[in-house]
């Protein structure tokens, strides 16, 4: 399910236990942590689709 205005982009890192709301929040973290956290899980979850994909083809 999407949010009304992107935020899951914003809090996917959060809901992956990448880092917590509050840094977010504070500015612990900027926009460039939240692209580069994006980026690792999206290539994360591609190698992951790779696999099984590759376990289903054995």
């Amino acid at each position: 399910m999407r949010m009304p205005h992107g935020e899951e982009w914003l809090l996917r890192p959060v809901s992956r236990g990448w880092c917590r709301y509050e840094s977010l929040l504070d500015g612990t973290l900027d926009i460039s942590d939240i692209a580069e956290m994006n980026d690792a899980i999206a290539a994360e979850d591609e190698n992951r689709e790779r696999a099984q994909e590759a376990a289903k083809n054995r």
